[in-house]
């Protein structure tokens, strides 16, 4: 009796920490993904695994991250590194010439006694060339107030990007009073660059250059999204309602398009909730990352969307409901907007704003996948990442393999109990959403700084929505912003952007870590 109670506690034990080891051969089967280097990933934190067979995994790596760089030097003592290309290698024999003549040309340049003399005899693409490769010096002697003529003529080059980011990184101080020119039409200057310059001219108080900017940057704008913060900021800038009314048009769900339909007192787009049947044929591949990762390829790789909705029908129930929302948002190329509502018997529990953060994250993080690893390895339909996991299974009395966070309702206990934590500290979504991507203590730095969302200034908040110095956690701040007013309304409470925006500067109604 004894001997029967041990091993059926190890059994119980094996299936609630993991289905054992990974093994070389299991790797091979995989296909190369992020999913896959998760595994590998596991596999190089084994203790039963071999240094010589961490060394024979590494050419299956896709994408070398901090986690797999410290595994494996914990495993071999070695360090992972990238495959560098070296573009020179792959010239032609004439362009090897000509590149070659450029770096003579821009030694002549530099070291000769007035390089800007010599500079302005060159043809502006060799202008551009030299400047970038003059060293930090070299562009400090080259700093001079261009003509508008010239400088209308360097944007008009290919490598101006490069050109404006490292004048504005090193502060050069004459060049960078042409940043305030007018912009040329037809210019060579990206979106994202040319949406900087925006913002950087309104801060110097330049209204209509900033307004020519956001201007001219819609028709560069590479998604819908672009597209309407450029429209958005040109409505601001120049109050033209006709920019108003194109974004509210729009078939995206975002910040802009959201504030838009408010000031044109329009009701919000109708979105996609799928209906369907709560039981379908069970399947183990819901919740396999490389499953997923198949499924990804095929997607892709099905250029005219031919099977798509052959393909989303296999996943038309409740639990597969991530994947048919993904796959038919894919065929309509991001047209349709999937808001699905699922798990709601795990949910319905918890308050009508609880359960809108958690859809909105999800929706963000993984489109309900539940399968789903980002190139960081964050898990699953919340994409938590291992040391929260970790801790907040430490919080719970609980031991937890990794791999049981692909079970969604699994992942949406865990994500509630972290904002739980979080909403100690945090009562607006957008706060939230900053601290879920970008950590708590990143949102803290931020709002204690005092220098964002403090309410002062003719284009607050938004300014400092698009000022926010983490990138990745700026976007993302938006994105689920926007899904929680959406969602909020689907689960029947109304909620309008306008309102979400109008309190961020208040720290009694948005966070304890500003003075109140």
């Amino acid at each position: 009796m004894r001997f029967s109670l041990v091993l059926l506690f190890v059994v119980l034990l094996f299936s609630f920490c993991g289905a054992g080891n990974i093994t070389l051969h299991q790797l091979q089967k995989m296909p190369r993904s992020i999913e896959k280097d998760y595994y590998i990933w596991r596999f190089l934190r084994q203790r039963s695994t071999k240094r010589d067979e961490a060394q024979k995994v590494v050419s299956q790596i896709k994408h070398i991250n901090d986690k797999l760089q410290k595994a494996y030097l914990k495993k071999t003592g070695r360090r992972l590194h990238k495959k560098r290309s070296h573009i020179a290698s792959g010239l032609s024999p004439a362009k090897k010439k000509r590149l070659k003549i450029k770096k003579a040309v821009t030694r002549d340049v530099v070291s000769c006694s007035n390089p800007l003399e010599r500079w302005h005899k060159l043809s502006c693409a060799m202008k551009i060339f030299v400047f970038d490769n003059a060293g930090r010096e070299g562009r400090r002697r080259l700093d001079h107030t261009p003509s508008r003529r010239e400088w209308l003529e360097l944007t008009m080059q290919r490598g101006i990007d490069t050109f404006i980011r490292k004048i504005r990184k090193e502060r050069l101080p004459k060049l960078s009073s042409a940043l305030l020119y007018l912009p040329a039409r037809g210019n060579k200057i990206s979106f994202g660059l040319e949406f900087e310059l925006a913002l950087g001219a309104i801060s110097k108080g330049k209204r209509a250059v900033a307004a020519a900017f956001f201007n001219d940057s819609i028709k560069k704008a590479k998604s819908r999204e672009e597209a309407d913060k450029a429209l958005f900021w040109s409505w601001l800038t120049s109050h033209k309602k006709s920019y108003l009314q194109r974004l509210g048009r729009s078939y995206e769900v975002n910040i802009y398009t959201l504030y838009a339909r408010d000031m044109l007192g329009r009701d919000y787009p109708s979105v996609i909730v799928p209906k369907l049947p709560k039981k379908g044929k069970r399947s183990d591949e819901l919740y396999d990352p490389i499953a997923w990762a198949r499924l990804k390829k095929k997607i892709f790789s099905d250029a005219d969307n031919k099977e798509f909705e052959k393909l989303a029908s296999r996943y038309a129930y409740g639990e597969g409901v991530g994947y048919y929302s993904y796959i038919l948002a894919k065929e309509s190329r991001d047209k349709k907007q999937f808001f699905p509502i699922p798990y709601r018997d795990l949910l319905s529990r918890l308050s009508i704003e609880r359960q809108a953060m958690l859809y909105a994250i999800a929706r963000q993080e993984s489109r309900f996948i539940p399968a789903a690893v980002s190139s960081s390895f964050a898990i699953g339909m919340m994409q938590l990442m291992p040391f929260l996991i970790e801790h907040i299974a430490k919080q719970r009395g609980e031991r937890r393999d990794y791999d049981e966070l692909f079970d969604p309702k699994v992942a949406l206990v865990y994500a509630n109990q972290h904002l739980n934590y979080l909403h100690k500290w945090l009562q607006h979504p957008l706060f939230v959403a900053y601290a879920y991507n970008a950590g708590i203590g990143y949102t803290k730095r931020m709002l204690k700084r005092g220098r964002l969302f403090s309410g002062n200034g003719r284009y607050e908040p938004w300014l400092s929505l698009e000022r926010l110095s983490n990138e990745q956690a700026r976007e993302y701040g938006k994105k689920v912003l926007s899904n929680y007013v959406i969602y909020m309304n689907l689960l029947g409470k109304s909620t309008r952007m306008k309102d979400q925006l109008s309190n961020l500067h208040l720290p009694h109604q948005t966070d304890r870590f500003r003075k109140r």
